[in-house]
């Protein structure tokens, strides 16, 4: 095997068409070995090379006999000596950081681990484990992208849709069997029907990262479905190939082709502020044997142990330049080589930890802010940690949005009964300018959301008071316990007609609220087939049908289905739900027209004491479509519908009168979450009419006739604390 010196940079391993350049970074080494390997099965290495070139670093060599797909690792010679926070053992086949594909996944055995399990980590494992250990594959990275290019949506105009690549098509009516399951199923002409029909303009994947299977959940047959625990960040997962796991980097990128060609972008869940290792008693697998003390954040008096803000074990240290460089890196690699479109953040807060308190002005968002690639793409930030103060929703910079808790929070309490929300309600559904207006930002900082992977689906949302865990093995204490859930007057099924149709209604009031928010609305996956967990509301071991989504709808989820397109359609079609700007929530020019006004059930404008009154659960809210104050893409001035929604959380129905219209103007009810049904004739109204708004429903109304962008001037207002 011919070895010549090669280069420091770029890390990992590079093929240029001649041969291939391996390049891995540890300061704390005192000596590297690149190991390969002829096949999968191999128990141990073919060639054992030392790499004796060392630059800035990072030890380096090139071999130009040596092609793609040749499976590789290292063994990395230093101290073994966890209280200084050194955990080098060259008894263990590392996976290089910078791997681009895994070429042969983890066998669970003891001898993964640095130490003997089961004593004491302080004291070194012999034992070598070559035969169990994860290897890198080396990936050729040619492509034909052809006409391919970014959708690029805006953020007012974005829906997203939060799915799970092998959960969404495993069982997909039209795609091929083969195909479930994939990245290719996931780019299959059903599946683009459905998020076309939708109105899907992006998917936000659960990672996709290649991630490692918990010992513990392998033990129990269970395992890591939703892919928190990262054990490469640049290998794609493999379980999402179909067929040759070896096609697994070129299926994605058809797959990120396809969905681009329908007009869809691509964001990424990524998870860079823990690693699969684990704690100090976790195995030692990449980073902790290739350099434990420069990529984890250690305990400063007592670097055998390491800060956990995550509640998995470990963070990586954020304040080392070369862990910000191989998150950046991957970042990069993913934006220019894998042609994704954004990157939503797990457990940001983490990132911004420098020592110990959260900073968002950490050096990870000023790098991020200034990068010519990545600040051109959607950043989104989950704005929590577990770590103190890591609840930070409303905290990030310029140029992040975030899942936004708050808005899921209300929504859910209102829609559950719960009084006094009048006013924290409305500025959600006004675009929460009282957390994203400080700092310069849009409504579109604001991700709203009802539902994520992370706790109860909708139909759960509306079918227990308690969360149901059992089959996660855990005694049914994981997960939350915080769910703002209302059963309806059940837990669980139930054939009573009644609840189930109460249900349904809750069900439909949450999709109107969300889509008829300001902001950028998130669906769950499988929300809009009423698809149930059965009550668990921590699903991420479960492989199974509790989470691949069933799509053999009954005449109820057909209709729920229908309803949640026919929502999407109008929020759209309809540009006073998508405004870029906040609310002026005031007169415009003294005629008294405003953007946004806000009224009781009597027609007139919501007083002070109307909003702090703790038993409200009932308002309207008008928008005027001839103010939304922006100019489109041609520098047109963007006018709609002047449109009126109705909201009733009470358990009875309230009239409520119509505000005023202009002459030769009247209210038409576009829809009622109490009357679903498409076919249904549009119902018109007098403005000062009686509208009989049921119990815990939503209504949505638009004016219709001549100067139908002006609303009738209305009677002075106050305004809930927030709305600019």
């Amino acid at each position: 095997m011919r070895v010549w010196p090669g280069k420091p940079y770029p890390l990992g391993a590079t093929w240029d068409g001649a041969g291939v350049n391996f390049a891995l970074f540890s300061e704390n080494a005192e000596k590297v070995e690149l190991c390969l390997f002829d096949e999968p099965s191999a128990v141990r290495e073919s060639h054992r090379i030392p790499l004796t070139e060392q630059t800035d670093l990072v030890w380096h060599c090139y071999l130009p006999d040596v092609v793609p797909g040749q499976l590789y690792g290292y063994r990395v010679y230093g101290p073994y000596e966890p209280e200084k926070g050194h955990r080098f053992n060259p008894n263990k086949v590392l996976l290089d950081p910078y791997a681009r594909l895994i070429g042969r996944e983890l066998r669970w055995d003891d001898s993964l681990f640095g130490y003997e399990v089961g004593k004491d980590d302080r004291k070194i494992d012999p034992r070598d484990n070559a035969a169990f250990a994860p290897l890198a594959a080396v990936v050729d990275d040619a492509f034909t992208w052809g006409d391919d290019r970014p959708p690029q949506t805006p953020w007012h105009k974005t829906l997203i849709y939060e799915l799970h690549v092998k959960g969404f098509t495993k069982k997909m009516p039209g795609v091929p069997e083969k195909l479930r399951g994939t990245f290719a199923g996931l780019s299959s002409d059903a599946a683009i029907r459905h998020l076309k029909e939708l109105g899907v303009t992006a998917v936000e994947l659960l990672p996709v990262h290649h991630r490692l299977n918990d010992r513990h959940l392998v033990e129990r047959g269970l395992s890591n479905y939703w892919g928190y625990n990262t054990l490469s960040y640049f290998a794609v997962d493999t379980r999402f190939a179909n067929g040759d796991s070896r096609q697994a980097v070129q299926q994605f990128k058809m797959m990120v082709r396809a969905l681009h060609a329908a007009g869809i972008e691509v964001i990424l869940d990524v998870v860079y502020n823990h690693t699969a290792e684990g704690n100090h008693l976790g195995p030692t697998l990449s980073w902790r044997g290739i350099d434990n003390a420069s990529y984890y954040h250690l305990v400063a008096d007592q670097p055998r142990y390491y800060m956990d803000f995550t509640g998995c074990g470990n963070t990586l240290n954020m304040r080392h330049p070369r862990v910000l460089q191989l998150i950046m890196d991957s970042l990069r690699y993913f934006v220019l080589e894998m042609r994704v479109d954004g990157f939503r953040f797990d457990l940001a807060s983490t990132l911004a930890r420098e020592l110990f308190e959260v900073d968002k002005l950490g050096s990870f968002f000023d790098i991020i802010r200034q990068d010519p690639v990545l600040n051109r793409v959607k950043l989104i930030a989950e704005p929590w940690d577990v770590g103190p103060g890591g609840y930070q929703v409303g905290g990030f910079p310029p140029g992040w949005t975030e899942w936004n808790g708050k808005y899921r929070d209300s929504i859910r309490k209102f829609w559950k009964g719960d009084g006094g929300l009048a006013s924290e309600f409305a500025t959600r559904l006004a675009g929460s300018s009282d957390l994203y207006q400080h700092t310069g930002r849009l409504p579109h900082a604001s991700i709203n959301f009802i539902t994520c992977h992370d706790g109860f689906t909708l139909q759960d949302l509306v079918s227990y008071n308690q969360k149901h865990n059992e089959a996660n093995g855990e005694n049914n204490q994981d997960g939350t316990n915080d769910n703002n859930s209302w059963n309806c007057g059940v837990e669980g099924p139930t054939d009573d007609p009644a609840i189930v149709a109460l249900r349904e209604q809750q069900k439909r009031n949450f999709v109107a609220t969300l889509l008829f928010s300001q902001g950028v609305p998130m669906l769950l996956a499988g929300d809009e087939l009423s698809h149930t967990q059965q009550g668990n509301n921590n699903t991420y071991c479960q492989d199974n049908d509790l989470t691949w989504l069933d799509w053999d709808l009954d005449e109820r989820r057909q209709a729920f289905l229908d309803f949640v397109k026919r929502v999407s359609h109008i929020w759209r079609t309809n540009p006073v739900f998508q405004r870029r700007k906040f609310f002026l929530g005031r007169s415009i020019r003294g005629e008294g027209i405003k953007d946004i006004s806000w009224f009781s059930p009597d027609g007139g404008e919501m007083t002070d004491e109307a909003w702090n009154a703790g038993f409200i659960k009932c308002l309207g809210m008008r928008l005027a479509g001839d103010l939304i104050g922006d100019v489109d893409e041609r520098g047109q001035k963007v006018v709609g519908d002047t449109m009126l929604l109705l909201y009733n959380a009470h358990h009875e129905a309230i009239p409520f009168t119509l505000p005023a219209v202009a002459p030769g103007q009247r209210w038409e009810v576009m829809l009622d979450t109490t009357r679903p049904a498409e076919t249904e004739p549009m119902r018109r109204m007098e403005g000062l009419q009686a509208y009989p708004l049921q119990g815990r429903s939503v209504v949505l109304c638009r004016v219709v006739g001549e100067g139908r962008g002006q609303p009738h001037p209305a009677v002075q207002r106050s305004e809930p604390d927030g709305l600019g």
